[in-house]
């Protein structure tokens, strides 16, 4: 039991998201005395846990504190407990763990005030009485107690001024910066250094200002600055932006309730216990208890599109007992108590109590109105703040899509290793050669001098020989590119935003949704895909439900002829007529039915018109949908949950039982020709109980009173769960409907059963009480439910079963026959039945007849006699042993198939009951030999659960790289299970694209994401990372050839600044254009010849034999390089007559070297362009400019005018024509070699087509832009805005002045909106406009 002690009704304490203790009722009793007596006393208290004593505190003081913990950095003391409140700020103890040391509060006030809420979790309530803060000693483990506290107690009246405190973390104040002023340098570098190759710069920069560094620090500090710097301004603007965000939305304006008036106070000011009135259209600033609204009956409507991206409306109904709490007067007199769950990230579930005037209300959902969602059709709505900031449903949804990293990043770190591993030979080559050559009889290097130091000691060689290692590493440090990381971040970020978020060819101008690169880190990746896992609802189909037929007490309904059946005729050899429907026939969205039997009142002369009534009564009342507009059946909209759904509304409308109406505890509906034909009617049903439809029960139920007082429970949901529940009797009909379930199955239809049963008054009396009181449970409450439920819910009476066509999206056949060229293997993971799902495979050709086709289903006699014997132990032996028997059967025939006939193609199909057992790790490698062996496998009736383990299996198993894609909640576990996670913006909301790396509106655009942008990217990466690999090691080589000249001294060969600006200034620009412009074919090619894509799966360009070739040629070109410059300079003299000295022959060298790997990375591209022209000369002429520069600004290390003397001499001429010419003519002549005679597949298609003129993407984008109306033109341009990629964005999903402030800043007119959503505005279907031509 709980104890309130009451008192002053001033509310003097006033905390937000606090935490009390609960003592013994003994202890309750010495409190009471202690008021009374108003003296010193000394008493023990003991810290109950739920009559259990685990800590003790001896203490003595005038009057009781309260202890709680809440969410500050602070102690708040109120000392004054028969006066108003004054607050004092303490320090937190040292002592305190972490948990207890984020916030806790001492609150000295004996008088708990009655009129407040007060918030509690489901785990136990501690209350405790200390007697100063000077005595009280915590525990250590007295944090582990706080952690599981939930009390939650807040005051309506009197509001702590977070404003002048400082304390807007306890508020409403979010934030989603990563850094602040104080963490910005500290954290940021440390996420730099993560690096390994940072890490190793920051060693070598250390290094080289030590004395055995023979270059100036500058030589490794000013890369290293750069890179940072650029690192740490982009990670700086981000945050910017994120923090602007955070600004706009807690400065969002909300009336809250103060001294029974509206008053406006910005969202960082809300507190826990406020009452706020939100007006229509408003977006919810916090989570809310819904009070009372404008609209009849305690309702209202909401929109949920930035939680799930569902624009269909909600509704949420008050309860009862606080309808009246609409002006500011009444909400003032509210006084409660709310009972509720701690925190969590469950947007769909709430389980609490509302304790008003001693009566204990159920609290669910149906009374929670969650922070982003929006108010629809209500004028304003009255709602008490229960969770605020960061710990509202939304914002704890709000995180982080698992960090992924590309196979191509994994395999470069292994690349970077081997550069490890090669500096390490280099420098122990060096290093042993200065232990030989160190000797003193080299007099005249004044080794024979006294006192000479370490490194040059004859007498030490060993000593000598380990300084020179740390010599030689800062020296040859080169070798690992520093700017590489920075470089191909600059160019995945540009290739994602400006290139796949800017593709027309995928831009759905239906939906208004552009294609969206959620993260730039994987673009390479979707090169390499060689399996992708797909949902089928919503990702091969439209997810656009059409009723289309029905079964009702054994007879079918309905005309037509779907896609699938059109398919398997032809399949089959038949030649099927177009069926032609009547002129009468109705045709609208979501319903596609013909059958002049029962359209029009018909059905009255069919041979049972009761179960056609029943069937359409059914329909018009077992839902959820909401109608909207005008109440008649031209204009009414219906929102429902779910697209199936609102087509069984619709169809009901067309059979005459027109849905028109709904209140909290009615539906309405309009019935034609029930009595006789002609005849309409108004009928109100009183809905008594919704039982709702969830993944776990697979059906949904209402029990609902006519106006004659007959007590009726509809029920419909999948055939396995209604097949369970029916009465005994009726074999016919059921075997019948059953035999339709599975025509309508085959044809690819989605299927449902429709049940009945009659309730007598006691009956649903006793089951009532039961449902009640399971509603008002706090501990499993859904549990509970589906107990109770499953108590009413059986002898069911067989009604029929529905069908609902759902048409596969366009081109998708032969988008799946493209990717299958490509060598591309798909998998369909689906919960439909597997007649359904072998259909669908079909029709998108997926599966054909001339696949070896393997079936492992639990649908055998054998199954279903052990399962109807009940015993689950015996069912679960038999069923792993029959799928072992199975899988070993599959395996070896395919084994034998592919033996025998060489090049053909597999399919396996499975189902959810067998894949668990497969699945198992006994099974597990038996099941992924026969997949692997398959080209095409549909996996039906699975999990979620199952489709991200069969996506682990084949990624972890057969270590393949995969992408999972879905457009569902029940597709996100796969897509991040995946090594690419693409989701479709479609009709089931957000979540998948919220979960993904990749987004686009249709599966069809997977071939121009994979075939197009994968293939570039993963070549343009590769050729960015090798070319780095090659320019940075031919440069080191030239050092090293040197260091055998100077005795493995260590002696430098350039000029620090020649070194420093090598990889920053003088190779940095081309590169980049090779990753932003290099393309083997166009797209046109690319998606004709799919099979090019094969190279990627091999990993052609990116393996140990590229990086070995390349290897040879920088030996090579440095040895040219290096030995061409030095023999010649033996003989040549300036124009003084003089030899040419170090830095003259160094800086030829380096002229030479820059030249050469600028003109090899030319030599390396498959496309060139004006920009590589102008990044390749530009480069060479920064190189000019600046040893103008430098060689003109005297410095005393003999670079003065160095660049003047070379050019008077013909020898600078001579070398700077001859050597590159020779360094890379042995690149001309394997590339021509291989180009004639191993040619790469592109290669072979470029000679195809070399005389037909390139057509550049850009050129093709241009064209498609330029047959764009004005509006699509501009619904692009708001469309491909920046928008979410990670867990930053303000307000969770979507933030207000998002759009506008971006649409600003690229000239674009998007009018600022209370709250900018661009993406979730196009989700909203609208007619296509016509191109101009």
């Amino acid at each position: 039991m709980c104890y309130f002690l009451h008192g002053f009704p001033d509310n003097s304490c006033n905390f937000s998201q606090s935490r009390c203790f609960k003592i013994s009722e003994v202890e309750y009793h010495k409190y009471h005395q202690l008021k009374v007596a108003k003296q010193t006393l000394s008493f023990n208290t003991t810290i109950a846990h739920m009559g259990e004593s685990i800590v003790g505190i001896s203490h003595t003081s005038l009057s009781p504190w309260i202890l709680d913990s809440g969410a500050s950095n602070h102690m708040v003391v109120n000392r004054s407990p028969m006066s108003s409140p004054t607050t004092e700020l303490f320090e937190p103890f040292d002592d305190l763990p972490i948990a207890v040391r984020k916030g806790t509060r001492f609150t000295r006030n004996p008088y708990l005030i009655y009129n407040f809420l007060s918030f509690h979790c489901l785990s136990p309530v501690y209350y405790a009485f200390v007697s100063s803060l000077s005595s009280v000693s915590i525990p250590k483990n007295f944090g582990e107690a706080l952690c599981h506290l939930g009390w939650r107690q807040a005051m309506i009246d009197e509001r702590l001024d977070l404003e002048h405190s400082g304390m807007w973390d306890l508020g409403n104040s979010i934030s989603t910066t990563k850094y602040n002023i104080l963490t910005f340098l500290p954290k940021g570098l440390f996420e730099q250094f993560r690096r390994v190759a940072n890490l190793y710069f920051l060693m070598i920069s250390i290094l080289s200002s030590t004395p055995v560094s023979p270059v100036s620090p500058i030589t490794n500090v000013l890369p290293l600055s750069i890179v940072l710097f650029v690192s740490l301004v982009k990670e700086a603007w981000e945050d910017w932006k994120r923090l602007q965000n955070d600004k706009t939305i807690n400065n969002s304006s909300v009336e809250v309730l103060q001294d029974q008036k509206w008053r406006t106070v910005p969202w960082k000011g809300l507190q826990v216990g406020d009452i706020v009135r939100v007006k229509q259209d408003g977006f919810f600033p916090a989570d809310l208890l819904f009070l009372a609204g404008t609209n009849a009956d305690g309702v209202c409507y909401i929109e949920t599109a930035n939680l799930d991206g569902e624009t269909n409306l909600k509704i949420r109904k008050a309860l009862e007992k606080t309808w009246d709490y609409v002006t500011s007067e009444k909400a003032s007199e509210f006084k409660g108590e709310i009972q509720c769950e701690q925190p969590n990230n469950s947007l769909y579930t709430f389980t609490g109590n509302l304790i008003i005037e001693k009566q204990t209300l159920p609290l669910s959902p149906n009374q929670l109105l969650l922070r982003g969602c929006s108010l629809r059709n209500t004028e304003y709505i009255i709602g008490a703040v229960i969770f605020t900031g960061h710990e509202t449903k939304v914002m704890m949804n709000s995180m982080n899509v698992p960090s992924k990293r590309s196979t191509l990043e994994r395999k470069l770190d292994k690349l970077i290793l081997t550069l490890f591993g090669v500096l390490f030979c280099m420098c122990l080559i060096g290093a042993f050669g200065s232990g030989i050559f160190i000797n003193s009889k080299y007099y005249y290097l004044g080794l024979r001098n006294p006192g000479l130091s370490a490194d040059m000691n004859p007498n030490n060689r060993f000593l000598v020989a380990l300084l020179n290692m740390f010599t030689l590493l800062t020296l040859y440090s080169p070798i690992i590119p520093i700017s590489l990381y920075v470089s191909v971040e600059m160019i995945k970020f540009i290739q994602s935003t400006q290139y796949i978020n800017n593709d027309l060819h995928m831009y759905h101008v239906e939906t208004n949704t552009p294609a969206l690169a959620r993260t730039s880190n994987l673009n390479e990746e979707l090169g390499q895909i060689e399996y992708i896992f797909s949902d089928k609802t919503g990702t091969l189909t439209r997810n656009l439900m059409e009723f289309f037929k029905c079964s009702i007490a054994g007879e079918v309904y309905g005309t037509g002829i779907t896609e699938i059946e059109m398919g398997s005729a032809q399949r089959a050899g038949m030649k099927v007529d177009e069926v032609h429907k009547s002129s009468n026939a109705v045709r609208e969205k979501g319903f596609n039915f013909d059958d002049a039997r029962i359209m029009r009142g018909a059905w009255r002369n069919e041979p049972n018109p009761d179960m056609c009534k029943e069937f359409f009564r059914c329909l018009a009342i077992c839902h959820t949908v909401l109608p909207e507009g005008e109440e008649t059946p031209e204009r009414i909209r219906y929102q429902a949950a779910s697209p199936d759904e609102a087509a069984l509304v619709t169809a009901a409308k067309n059979f005459g039982f027109f849905f028109f109406r709904r209140t909290p505890t009615s539906i309405y509906v309009r019935e034609s020709h029930v009595d006789k034909i002609g005849n309409i009617q108004d009928v109100s049903y009183e809905i008594l109980n919704v039982l709702e439809f969830n993944s776990t029960r697979k059906r949904q139920s209402v029990v609902c009173r006519y106006p004659d007082g007959r007590l009726v429970l509809y029920c419909k949901g999948a055939d396995t769960v209604i097949y369970e529940r029916l009465a005994d009797g009726g074999n016919d009909i059921k075997n019948t409907t059953r035999e339709h379930l599975e025509q309508f199955g085959a044809a690819g239809l989605r299927t449902l059963c429709l049940a009945y049963r009659d309730l007598s008054a006691d009956a649903y009396e006793n089951w009532n009480e039961r449902y009640i009181q399971a509603k008002s449970s706090l501990r499993d409450r859904e549990k509970k439910l589906d107990e109770v439920a499953e108590q009413i819910e059986k002898d069911l009476v067989l009604i029929g079963c529905t069908a609902i066509e759902d048409k596969l999206q366009e081109g998708v056949p032969a988008c799946i026959e493209t990717l299958s060229r490509a060598g591309i293997k798909i998998w369909v993971l689906t919960g439909d039945k597997m007649e359904t799902a072998i259909n669908i495979a079909y029709a998108c050709k997926l599966i054909n007849n001339d696949m070896k086709q393997f079936l492992i289903s639990s649908e055998t006699d054998d199954i279903r006699e052990v399962e109807s014997r009940g015993d689950q132990v015996e069912i679960a032996r038999y069923m792993r042993d029959a799928v072992k028997n199975q899988l070993k059967k599959s395996h070896e025939e395919a084994q034998s198939y592919l033996s025998s006939a060489p090049g053909s193609k597999l399919a396996l199909i499975i189902d959810g009951k067998c894949l668990m057992y497969a699945l198992d790790p006994s099974l597990r490698v038996m099941l992924l030999n026969l997949s692997l062996n398959c080209s095409s496998v549909v996996c039906c009736r699975v999990s979620p659960l199952q489709k991200a383990q069969v996506t682990s299996l084949v990624k972890k198993g057969a270590r393949r790289i995969t992408l999972s894609i879905g457009d569902g909640a029940n597709d996100v576990s796969m897509i991040q299970a995946a090594h690419v996670g693409v989701g479709i913006s479609g009709m089931e909301g957000m979540q998948a694209v919220m979960a993904s790396d990749f987004a686009i509106a249709q599966f069809r655009f997977l071939t121009d994401l994979l075939l197009v942008h994968g293939r570039w990217s993963y070549l343009r990466i590769c050729k960015v990372v090798t070319y780095f690999f090659y320019k940075n090691l031919t440069f080191t080589l030239t050092q090293f050839w040197y260091t055998f000249q100077t005795g493995f001294s260590g002696q430098r060969f350039y000029d620090d600044w020649f070194q420093s600006l090598y990889n920053v200034i003088f190779t940095a620009l081309p590169v980049i254009m090779v990753g932003l412009f290099e393309k083997d074919v166009n797209a046109c090619l690319s998606k004709k010849y799919p099979e090019l894509y094969k190279e990627g799966i091999r990993n052609t360009f990116f393996k140990w034999r590229v990086v070995l070739i390349l290897a040879l040629f920088s030996l090579y070109q440095s040895l040219i390089v290096y030995n061409f410059v030095i023999k010649s300079s033996s003989n040549s003299v300036d124009s003084a007559g003089k030899m040419f000295g170090l830095w003259d022959i160094s800086t030829m060298a380096f002229n030479c070297l820059v030249i050469t790997v600028n003109l090899r990375l030319l030599m390396m591209c498959d496309t060139i362009t004006r920009w590589h022209h102008i990044s390749v000369g530009g480069s060479i002429l920064a190189w000019f400019i600046f040893i103008f520069v430098y060689s003109g600004v005297y410095t005393p290390k003999g670079i003065y005018a160095v660049i003047f003397v070379l050019m008077r001499t013909s020898y600078f001429y001579v070398m700077l024509l001859l050597v590159p010419v020779v360094a890379l003519f042995g690149d001309f002549l394997y590339q021509g070699f291989q180009r004639w005679f191993f040619p790469y597949d592109y290669q072979i298609v470029q000679e195809i087509h070399r005389h037909e003129p390139d057509i550049s993407s850009a050129a093709g984008l241009l064209e498609i832009g330029n047959q764009l109306t004005p509006e699509e033109a501009r619904s692009f341009a708001v469309a491909q805005l920046p928008r979410e990629k990670s867990k930053h964005t303000g307000f969770a999903f979507d933030s207000p002045g998002y759009e506008s402030f971006f649409a600003s800043q690229l000239g674009i007119h998007a009018p600022q909106k209370a709250w900018d959503v661009a993406r979730r505005a196009s989700m909203k279907s609208r007619a296509k406009v016509p191109r101009k031509d």
